[in-house]
Parts: C-alpha cells; structure tokens; sequence
C-alpha cells in the first residue's frame, strides 16, 4: 500500500514564549505566550497602556525581554545581526516620517538594502500590490495618509521579511483608507504568505482580522479568533463597557464585503 508523502510543517514565523518585561523595576508584561503561523493576520487589542506597543518592540528585537524568549523563525529574535533580522521582520511605528525628502520609488527601494534569495517581492511587484503605480515619483509630503502607510508597506515587502509589526496602522486615516490598508493587509497574508501583527483599538475592525490578541495591564486576557474573544464578557473585562456601548459591526461587515 502507498502511503502518500508526508508533508514538513512550515515552522512558526512569530513566538512568545513566557515573556516578561519590566520598565525599570516596575514589571509590565507579565508571562505571555502566543505563535503565529505564516499567512496570519492578527490584531493585538486593548486599552491604552495595555502593552501593545511594547509588546510590538518585543517582537521586532528592539526591547529584550527580563525572562523569556521571542523567537523568529524557531530562533531568538536578538541574535540576529540586524542585517539578518531586517529579512526575517519589518517593524513600522504609528507615527511614520512623511516628510523625509524622498520620492515613493526612492522609499521602496531603500528595502533592498537586506535583499537576499528568499525576497517576496521585487520593486515593481511591490509598487503594484500596493497600488501606488501612479505615484511612484511623487514625494513623500504630497501623499495621502492612507497612501504614505501603503509605501512604508511595500518598503517593508521588498525587504523581503515574513513578518510584519504595525503600530497603529489604520489610526488617523479617514474610514475610506483605513478600509483599504485593511484590505491590502489582508491580500499581503492570504496571497503572499507574509504574517502581520497590528495593534488597533476598533472593535469593529477588529472582527475582520484572522485571530485577536486581546491585552490588559501587560497581560493576556484572550487569544483566539474574533468571534471567540469579541464577546460580551471579555470586552466588559477588558475595557469596562457594555457591550451596547460597541458600534454595530454589520455596518463594517456591509463594506467589507
């Protein structure tokens, strides 16, 4: 009897691994565990002061946890040299600097500094996913908001990572871009194999990622897929609300398709 060949399982891009992190002596992220698979779109939830960010700073290597580990690749995030991590992660802040004096094209190809066999995207495969075609010589200063975070994203895809950090991404921009970023994030996942990792504070939004990672104090309150930790309960523990204080999703679900 033919027994059909086993397949390798793709090793996990993103791990936490019982991490704490302390401010000082003051402790803030306390024990938290999680992976992500390759192809996964994850929101990290919660209230300000949860530890989102830090948690996103943590991933990248630019924090090193007090205990624990954060593996990239079944490996710690910090031993990479930071030419080895930029291929493996891309981290972007809320805040990003739109007025460097830099064209769109100028930006994009700045990823190729950590160019290596396994790149994702070339140049134009990444100016086209993002649909920045038509805006290729145009200076950063003269984009819109919505467009300047699509041409801090295809930076980061010619980058060649498998991993992406966002702080932030959808705050700030209008609903029509917020839309669209979310969009583009989710055919970067679904198409190209690439996991992101977002902080964002819209419950609604939140329904469209693949799994939530929800947050309060440093600590993990849930972790699971939208319909799983958007309830009633945990959004009560985790921001104080009723849930009838929540803007109705099916609205957000209409535009989504």
């Amino acid at each position: 009897m033919n027994k059909s060949p086993e397949t390798t399982p793709m090793p996990l891009l993103l791990e936490f691994k019982d991490v704490y992190y302390s401010f000082g002596k003051a402790p803030f992220i306390e024990g938290i565990s999680f992976t992500i698979a390759p192809g996964e779109l994850v929101g990290l939830m919660g209230p300000n002061g949860a530890g989102k960010s830090t948690l996103l700073k943590l991933a990248a290597g630019i924090f090193a946890p007090k205990s624990g580990k954060v593996l990239v690749e079944n490996k710690e995030v910090r031993s990479y040299s930071g030419k080895e991590r930029a291929q493996r992660l891309a981290y972007l802040p809320q805040i990003l600097d739109m007025h460097a004096p830099f064209r769109v094209e100028e930006l994009i190809r700045m990823g190729e500094y950590s160019y290596r066999s396994r790149q994702h995207l070339k140049y134009m495969e990444a100016l086209k996913l993002t649909g920045l075609e038509n805006k290729s010589s145009s200076f950063l200063v003269d984009l819109s908001g919505g467009e300047g975070r699509r041409a801090y994203i295809a930076m980061t895809l010619v980058q060649g990572g498998r991993v992406l950090l966002l702080d932030e991404p959808l705050a700030n921009l209008d609903l029509r871009y917020q839309i669209e970023l979310l969009q583009l994030l989710q055919k970067i996942c679904n198409t190209n194999g690439i996991s992101v990792l977002l902080s964002l504070h819209d419950i609604a939004m939140g329904n469209q990622m693949d799994r939530i990672i929800m947050m309060k104090n440093g600590g993990l309150i849930a972790n699971g897929t939208p319909d799983s930790v958007l309830k009633a309960e945990t959004i009560k523990t985790t921001y104080d609300l009723e849930l009838s204080d929540i803007p109705d999703s099916d609205i957000y679900s209409e535009l989504f398709g």
